[in-house]
């Protein structure tokens, strides 16, 4: 499988070790250095898609090599590191060229989400180069329903309006976004995508629209496509804080960091994707109207397989395709027999519920065809496996669930200790002025449970 390769340069040898392992468990291909002039060898010899770099080092510090590597035409992306309080130099060295600043110790979960970023913006930086996912960017399929959707993409890709794609889940619908893009005027500019219920609503407006603390400056995910698109994939799941914002910022393509004071200028095109139906999340109260007519100016229906059903054969074998090509898996043939079976099943999962069977197939099969028999079997092994482990909350939306499983969560250990809610705040570790706002906002009267 091609794996991106990423320079991590940091004379701590913990350090190292540590970013190490956590991009390798990602599937990324790690070299390391120590020093500057590690790191500059490193960099000539095995030409890498992005860099970590540490400020501070025994021999030149990051930022003048930085400096010198931007000045010499090299065009990856470069992540400063610091842990020794050096906010000024660190925001110079974004002002220099770096993508973005990581303070130490380093979070996980903001260390991988910065690093895909930052990749993808390495990729749209070097049109000459091929991206790793450049090949799926073609929707695939020749039924009527997506070719007819795959032209008028093209000609909406003219035009900075703003697209909602709506569908079920694992339909394409961010295949079809990444295929506007390409075809836009800013397809030189990166294509940052979000699963917006994948932020806790704390942390929402800060990914959003960045921070600032002090000189300290975290560029959020506007800042981050400006220039090019982004795509708010599950709109509706965006908390009430967050779509007030963004209502502002699209409407004066600017906008205030948290913590900040000046003002933002963005030229970014915003597409977004729902599995729900928005207008009845207005009406609901769940969702604000102006918002969605703001990312609503046009709506595309992107059909679930099971109505193209047509296209499963071509899918079938660009998958096989795929994971051949990319992961050197053995190739397997799908007979006629069991194509008509596939085409006749309902795809609860749609697009990706197929790619993972076609995964599942060629990893765990043998022979050269795919017998109908182990299909079956395979299916049916899902099928069952979702019956009876699923919990309920697994079938509702993430923000749903998220509150679901947070408010029993916190009733439980709210009896626990009666009605306390210091003893509480203390158990789950959490800030008790925080804890205040999530009991009310859930809806939980712990007075009544003292």
């Amino acid at each position: 499988m091609s794996q991106a390769k990423i320079l991590v340069v940091d004379d701590e040898p913990d350090i190292c070790e540590l970013v190490q392992e956590i991009l390798e468990d990602e599937g990324f291909s790690i070299v390391t250095a120590s020093s500057g002039a590690q790191a500059r060898r490193r960099l000539k010899e095995d030409c890498p898609d992005l860099v970590l770099l540490d400020i501070w080092m025994p021999d030149t510090d990051g930022v003048s090599l930085l400096k010198e590597w931007v000045g010499s035409g090299v065009t990856c992306p470069v992540i400063m590191m610091s842990g020794h309080g050096t906010v000024e130099t660190a925001v110079e060295a974004t002002r220099l060229g770096a993508f973005d600043y990581l303070e130490k110790p380093l979070s996980m979960a903001k260390l991988l989400s910065t690093v895909e970023r930052a990749l993808e913006a390495g990729r749209l930086r070097q049109p000459g180069r091929p991206a790793a996912e450049e090949v799926f960017i073609e929707p695939v399929g020749k039924s009527p329903a997506v070719a007819r959707l795959r032209d008028q993409v093209k000609r909406l890709a003219q035009y900075d309006t703003r697209v909602l794609f709506i569908g079920e889940p694992g339909s394409g619908k961010e295949t079809f976004a990444r295929y506007l893009h390409r075809h836009s005027l800013r397809r030189g500019g990166a294509f940052v995508a979000v699963g917006v219920g994948t932020f806790a609503p704390e942390y929402s407006a800060v990914e959003f629209f960045g921070k600032e603390e002090g000189s300290k400056v975290h560029r959020g995910l506007l800042e981050q496509a400006h220039g090019g698109t982004l795509f708010l994939d599950e709109v509706g799941d965006m908390d009430e804080e967050t779509q007030l914002r963004l209502v502002s910022a699209l409407e004066s393509k600017s906008f205030l960091r948290v913590g900040g004071s000046e003002q933002v200028q963005v030229d970014v095109r915003v597409l977004s994707s729902t599995r729900r139906n928005l207008e009845e999340e207005v009406k609901a109260g769940r969702f604000r109207k102006d918002l969605f007519y703001l990312l609503n100016e046009v709506a595309l229906w992107v059909p679930p397989l099971r109505q193209h059903s047509e296209d499963v054969p071509e899918l079938l074998n660009f998958y096989v395709d795929r994971f051949v090509t990319r992961e050197k898996l053995s190739f397997r043939r799908f007979p006629v027999a069991v194509q008509n079976f596939l085409r006749n099943y309902a795809w609860p999962g749609n697009i990706r519920e197929l790619k993972n069977l076609v995964h599942r197939l060629l990893i765990l099969g043998s022979g050269e065809e795919v017998e109908l028999d182990e299909v079956k079997t395979a299916l049916g092994e899902i099928i069952t496996k979702e019956t009876i482990e699923a919990p309920e909350f697994y079938d509702l939306p993430l923000k749903e669930a998220r509150e679901r499983f947070e408010k029993a969560y916190l009733e439980y250990h709210l009896d626990k200790h009666g009605g306390n809610v210091a003893r509480l705040s203390q158990a789950i570790g959490m800030e008790r002025t925080h804890l205040y706002r999530k009991l009310h906002s859930l809806g939980i009267k712990f007075k009544d449970k003292r």
